[in-house]
């Protein structure tokens, strides 16, 4: 019966989808933090296109290699890479909209919330699980 895990895909794609909403959340008020900073200019992702990058690539490791006789499971997960906005200015003030970005932050932060949200319920379910199991 090979193939059972106690976290399976959803919770990956919960994890990764965490990490992707949180990486985007230091972009974001790294330019907000930015808007009068001349030459500066604006990273973001395309959330969407992220997530779907990292679930493609292969799980990550589960465990830390901290002794040289340890299996290895598999290798880091590809670390997430953000794009500068061509269309920037980056020799005026307004190269950062603060508009979109404000925006930008609200939309992250709700996907942000959702994913946590439904993790928790996950982990209610499981525990839910584990505890009539055990009596």
């Amino acid at each position: 019966m090979g193939g059972h895990r106690l976290f399976d895909a959803t919770y990956n794609m919960m994890g990764r989808g965490l990490d992707v909403s949180s990486y985007r959340h230091s972009l974001i008020s790294a330019n907000v933090a930015n808007v009068d900073t001349i030459h500066y200019k604006p990273r973001d992702l395309d959330f969407n296109d992220t997530l779907q990058k990292a679930m493609a690539g292969p799980p990550p490791r589960e465990m830390a290699l901290t002794h040289a006789r340890h299996l290895d499971t598999g290798p880091p997960p590809d670390p997430i890479r953000a794009s500068v906005y061509d269309n920037a200015d980056a020799y005026h003030l307004d190269s950062v909209d603060i508009d979109e970005e404000m925006s930008n932050l609200v939309e992250n932060n709700m996907k942000y919330r959702t994913t946590a949200e439904m993790m928790m319920r996950k982990m209610t379910i499981l525990r839910h699980a584990i505890a009539e199991g055990g009596s």
